[in-house]
């Protein structure tokens, strides 16, 4: 069997709407008999927000868990091998049809919900998210090696709000950084949510009294993973993703934030004081809408529409 043209163009549609790091979209798709590969841009670097490639590879991850759904949206059964080849480390995962399966009802929700997931990084709604809902939300992940947890907005929002407010001086005050996010960025300064977007120059960063009051009325999940090597990444990106989707099928709206956990000393506090035993490498608000989202912003950027995801012959 090998894939028909319009499947092949079902998954780059799919996978080109997944959330990337300053909306690079950093992957590159392969399909060809029963399989489709995923691979990794090296190029789509960016120095200074992502030294390391974390929330390049992370945003694969995200890709990942589209593509998945796309393939089994068609009614094929899935098997994944991620970095099946280590000598080809730009190959991320390899999505083998493995026979057909009809799609159960949540798979075609959440593949719905991949054309209308957006960045909202607006204040929540005034009714706040049941523990019970963020529980559910979390809950979706049972992945080996990935876990999300739900910050306790009652004994854990002071200690965000230090971690934020410090986070968001330091990038405040880089040059080289704040150089960078103007290139890959556009629109106007997301100053009333520092913790739930980008942090410019001219961002607007409260007291933490007020962050901390702020904090307490979001709901925020952490996504935590075993080790912190790329295959973990994948697997955050990925796990972000399908909570992500959860919560529009939900009619719940959601943002993501990576850029505190890019400080050594931030990370390390947040495992530190919330005693965590685990590499945190995301957080994702979670909340009731109060205005329709804007147009798609993925991870950190106020973004440009998604491109379909390029296709090699």
């Amino acid at each position: 069997m090998t894939w028909s043209s319009s499947e092949v163009g079902v998954f780059a549609r799919a996978v080109s709407h997944a959330p990337s790091v300053h909306d690079t979209q950093p992957w590159a798709l392969e399909a060809h008999a029963e399989e489709a590969e995923l691979y990794e841009r090296f190029e789509a670097a960016l120095p200074r927000h992502d030294p390391s490639g974390r929330d390049r590879t992370i945003s694969c991850g995200a890709a990942l868990t589209n593509l998945e759904l796309a393939v089994r949206a068609l009614g094929w059964d899935t098997e994944v091998s991620l970095f099946p080849e280590p000598d080809r480390p730009e190959l991320v995962a390899r999505v083998r049809a493995a026979g057909r399966k009809d799609t159960s009802e949540t798979e075609v929700e959440r593949y719905a919900a991949i054309f209308r997931r957006h960045s909202y990084r607006e204040p929540f709604s005034l009714h706040p998210l049941s523990r019970g809902t963020l529980r559910a939300l979390a809950g979706v992940v049972d992945d080996p090696g990935v876990r999300v947890r739900v910050i306790d907005p009652r004994t854990e929002s002071s200690t965000l709000a230090e971690l934020f407010d410090y986070a968001a001086g330091v990038l405040r005050a880089d040059r080289a950084y704040q150089r960078e996010l103007s290139t890959w960025t556009r629109g106007p300064s997301e100053s009333t949510l520092p913790w739930g977007g980008l942090v410019r120059t001219d961002t607007r960063v409260p007291d933490t009294v007020t962050l901390t009051e702020r904090l307490m009325r979001e709901g925020i999940l952490v996504v935590l993973t075993t080790d912190d090597g790329r295959r973990d990444h994948v697997l955050a990106g990925a796990a972000m993703q399908q909570v992500w989707l959860a919560a529009i099928t939900r009619g719940l709206v959601a943002s993501v934030l990576t850029q505190p956990l890019q400080l050594r000393e931030v990370r390390a506090g947040l495992i530190g004081r919330l005693g965590l035993s685990e590499y945190p490498q995301l957080f994702l608000r979670v909340g009731n809408p109060v205005t329709a989202p804007e147009p798609d912003a993925p991870i950190e950027t106020t973004g440009r529409p998604p491109s379909q995801a390029p296709v090699r012959s």
